[in-house]
């Protein structure tokens, strides 16, 4: 393993980019993002998609010059076209809009179109809670997860995320993938050759795999199987069937430079506690907190990954060997 700290590794994925094509505003959002995943410890998220990424504005299945455009659609709605570039110039653009109208409205909804892979779903609706907002966000994904009871992939793995603010403390912040893990993770054995658990996805055939292989051709399994799978229907439909994105079976890969243009959609509310709740809000949001962690060996959601965070700011990151030379080889190139 080689370990990067990460403004190095910022500054090598801004490259990587750059060297691609991509617009120099859009690269470093990107490589902003995806550094963010690694120092969190979602390697699935993180550097480790930078070829794929770098490839796909190569072979123009991303537009490395998109200008995301946001429009005011009514009162409380934000309709954003990514304009077939990177999700996250996007969903930042979005956000930014949403967060200084929730104020205003008490709510608002931001759907983005023609899309592409938006990274950790809890970041973003992180950056909404730094602002005194409850956030949710939604996305599709290209097809991965079959119906319950079918063998075709039709739903992406469809991740969804919540995040609310506290008093002195950071944001509360649960993200989840519908399958029963984040397909990137399988991504990743892929790329070490290394196998994966049992009961993670199935091959083409329907039959259980633990060959990471494999289980990219195959299908992913939904987590709480029957109900998980009625959840990424509801994504599909709030996601994609709300902002005119493309369906999973409709959207191209992310990790491929070929074939057709993902052309996503992702949804997000943020909602001004205020406006519901008066301002007593957050006294109310630790009482509960305070109750769950009066309990021995309880935990709350993201405190692993906040500690990892803190850890990445002073020791730096782990990436693979074979991956920093060739992230070194294309940020010279």
């Amino acid at each position: 393993m080689t370990v990067l700290s990460l403004a190095t590794l910022t500054e090598t994925a801004r490259r990587v980019l750059l060297a691609a094509g991509t617009e120099a505003g859009s690269a470093a959002i990107v490589a902003d993002a995806l550094v963010a995943a690694d120092a969190d410890g979602i390697a699935s998220h993180g550097v480790a998609r930078l070829p794929a990424y770098a490839d796909q504005v190569r072979s123009g299945k991303v537009d490395g010059d998109a200008r995301p455009v946001v429009r005011r659609t009514a009162a409380a709605t934000l309709a954003v076209d990514a304009a077939d570039g990177f999700a996250f110039p996007a969903v930042r653009l979005g956000l930014a809009a949403a967060a200084d109208l929730a104020p205003e409205t008490g709510i608002v909804a931001v759907g983005v179109h023609r899309s592409h892979h938006f990274g950790v779903a809890g970041h973003h609706v992180e950056r909404l809670a730094e602002r005194g907002l409850v956030g949710l966000a939604f996305t599709n994904s290209p097809a991965a997860l079959a119906p319950w009871g079918g063998h075709r992939p039709i739903y992406g793995t469809n991740p969804i995320a919540f995040a609310c603010p506290r008093r002195g403390a950071p944001p509360l912040v649960i993200d989840l993938s519908l399958s029963k893990v984040a397909r990137g993770r399988i991504m990743v054995a892929a790329q070490k050759g290394e196998p994966i658990p049992e009961g993670w996805a199935v091959d083409s055939t329907g039959r259980p795999t633990t060959d990471a292989a494999a289980a990219l051709a195959g299908t992913m399994l939904p987590l709480g199987d029957a109900k998980g799978a009625a959840l990424a229907l509801m994504v599909e439909l709030l996601a994609a069937g709300l902002t005119g994105g493309n369906y999973g079976w409709e959207a191209g890969s992310f990790f491929t430079a070929d074939g057709s243009k993902p052309r996503i959609g992702h949804l997000f509310i943020a909602i001004h506690p205020p406006a519901l709740a008066g301002e007593g809000f957050l006294e109310r949001v630790e009482v509960l907190l305070g109750a769950v962690l009066g309990q021995e060996g309880v935990r709350l959601p993201g405190d692993r990954r906040l500690a990892a965070r803190a850890r990445a700011a002073a020791e730096g990151v782990s990436i693979p060997d074979a991956l920093a030379a060739e992230l070194s080889r294309r940020a010279a190139a």
